[in-house]
């Protein structure tokens, strides 16, 4: 099989795990590299050229770079373009992809309002492009077992749940991507987004109404809102109380995830493991066996994996733009509900 050729457009924090991956990943390549900022772009592009291991070879000295996609594509052969850069303002990019032909891999959120992401995906909708987002969280090995679990009915039916995330996120470190610092509502658009994907993804559930609250703590170094509370209704008649934020008070992250079923609960502790279930007289939880995972990098595999696989079977795209848009409509609805103290129906399109 002909290895998947790959033009990287943004060198910021993710782009960095994205290049690993990539390497890796024995049917996949990175031909092109597009970057703004010069001194990123000569950054990798001269690590590209440097020796590799001890004989001598460079194999990726070849690289094309440049500041826009546009000319890169120009340049080179490729067949997807991978968005590392931030959701603001990706008219340009997809406009490019479009025309160069290339299937899209984007960071997630796809955009940072649902009116943008909407016309994204119509766009390539309309130049036969195919277009996906990485929610990578899908892919871990939690993650994957706890959708197995509540499939296999051992528990009963989801009924209702408790989704808390708390955390202290310094977006002033420099392996963290810094716009969220200036988003409107960073906590949402950029973290909730894949918690909401998360409970859409394991209860196989869409999102029906919200009431939901968002604020900004005193102390919080983010000029949008890094806090929301909210009340989901998911079809089927799911209901989950959820809680999110970026600017807890104590360096260490908080997470459980708790879904009540008819015959006991599923319980995941930590964000990448500690998943357990309990039928209701059980005395304690049972532990659910998970394989070693390294945070970031692992996921990011498996989603490269069944990108690639897909995408050279011409199957659809695993975690589409069009299904994607089911949670931005969550988090767009969010963020009305709160401004209009109301409870928002989600429409389905």
């Amino acid at each position: 099989m002909s290895p998947v050729r790959f033009i990287l457009v943004g060198l910021g924090a993710r782009s960095r795990i994205w290049r690993r991956v990539i390497a890796d990943h024995p049917d996949c390549e990175v031909v092109g590299v597009a970057e703004p900022d010069p001194h990123r772009l000569h950054h990798v592009l001269d690590d590209a050229a440097a020796p590799k291991g001890g004989d001598g070879s460079t194999p990726a000295a070849d690289l094309i770079g440049g500041t826009r996609l546009e000319e890169v594509a120009a340049e080179v052969e490729a067949d997807v373009a991978l968005l590392c850069t931030p959701p603001t303002r990706r008219e340009e990019q997809i406009g490019a992809a479009c025309a160069a032909g290339l299937a899209i891999l984007a960071e997630k959120p796809l955009a940072d309002s649902l009116a943008s992401a909407e016309a994204h995906v119509v766009e390539a909708e309309r130049a036969g492009v195919p277009l996906a987002v990485g929610l990578n969280f899908r892919y871990l090995a939690v993650t994957q077992a706890l959708r197995r679990l509540l499939l296999d009915g051992r528990i009963g039916r989801p009924e209702f749940a408790r989704f808390t995330y708390e955390r202290w996120r310094d977006g002033r470190q420099p392996r963290l991507n810094s716009y969220p610092l200036t988003m409107a509502h960073p906590m949402l658009w950029e973290q909730s987004i894949h918690h909401f994907d998360l409970m859409r993804f394991v209860y196989d559930a869409e999102p029906v109404r919200v009431t939901a609250r968002t604020f900004n703590p005193s102390w919080s170094m983010y000029e949008g809102h890094a806090n929301v509370a909210a009340l989901i209704t998911l079809t089927d008649g799911i209901e989950v109380t959820y809680q999110g934020t970026w600017a807890g008070n104590w360096q260490e992250m908080g997470f459980e995830w708790r879904t009540e079923c008819e015959r006991g609960i599923a319980l995941q502790r930590h964000m990448f493991g500690d998943l357990g279930w309990a039928e209701r007289d059980d005395p304690e939880i049972r532990s659910v066996p998970l394989p070693e995972h390294e945070p970031w990098f692992d996921d990011a595999r498996g989603l490269l994996a069944d990108f690639v696989e897909r995408f050279s079977d011409g199957r659809p795209l695993p975690c589409s733009g069009r299904d994607h848009l089911q949670s931005l409509r969550l988090v767009d609805a969010c963020i009305r509900s709160s401004e209009r103290h109301a409870t928002i129906e989600i429409a389905r399109a």
